[in-house]
């Protein structure tokens, strides 16, 4: 699908035609740079990488600055493949917030936070046993039995427990984009979005 390279700015809200106060997370879509333009004839399928975010050249390698030079464009930060731009758009061309509108339902991919080694009630939503009874007042957040003794003899694959927290690939799907300000690059799309301020998302159409 088309879309964009942003990142993500805060949280804000607004109040909505009916008096409701809407929570929405500001981005910072591009400019995005068209940076290689992918066909069927050379590559196997269609598709446009887009950068975003200038670099020195001091930090990228000879490959990666012969790319972005046969390109004829800055040197990026960051580069994404989007499919489904077709034709729209020529190497060089520059993509703004513009390319979305109000009222468009987009999905965004990002990486959630990271909360490192977590037990069962935080990361799975256990509720623990409820009363420090009989003798159970030190483990109250304790995941319980994770499998009989005799049959099956073993714990199956999936079983809940704990483990390493967040600072995953997360895809959330049809956010609706409430408002585009196009002369600072800005989307501000309703409710969160995966990431911490000043992560890297992607926004597809």
């Amino acid at each position: 699908m088309p879309g964009l390279i942003g990142k993500k700015i805060g949280m804000t809200s607004v109040f909505s035609a009916d008096g409701r106060n809407v929570p929405c997370t500001v981005i910072e879509v591009g400019p995005c740079v068209v940076t290689q333009v992918k066909t069927e004839a050379t590559d196997g399928y269609e598709a446009l990488q887009l950068g975003f975010e200038d670099i020195k050249e001091k930090h990228l390698t000879q490959p990666q600055l012969g790319h972005f030079k046969k390109a004829g464009v800055a040197p990026k930060r960051h580069l994404a493949e989007f499919k489904g731009f077709g034709n729209a758009y020529a190497l060089g061309d520059t993509i703004g917030a513009d390319f979305f509108t109000e009222a468009d339902f987009v999905d965004v991919i990002g990486t959630s936070k990271g909360k490192g080694f977590q037990g069962v009630v935080k990361r799975h939503g256990f509720g623990g046993v409820g009363q420090a009874t009989h003798g159970q007042d030190d483990r109250l957040r304790a995941p319980g039995s994770v499998g009989a003794c005799s049959y099956p003899a073993k714990v199956f694959k999936g079983m809940r427990m704990a483990g390493q927290t967040g600072n995953e690939r997360v895809t959330v799907q049809n956010l609706q984009i409430i408002k585009v300000i196009p002369e600072h690059n800005l989307i501000m799309i309703k409710g969160s979005i995966p990431g911490s301020k000043g992560s890297i998302v992607l926004i597809e159409k």
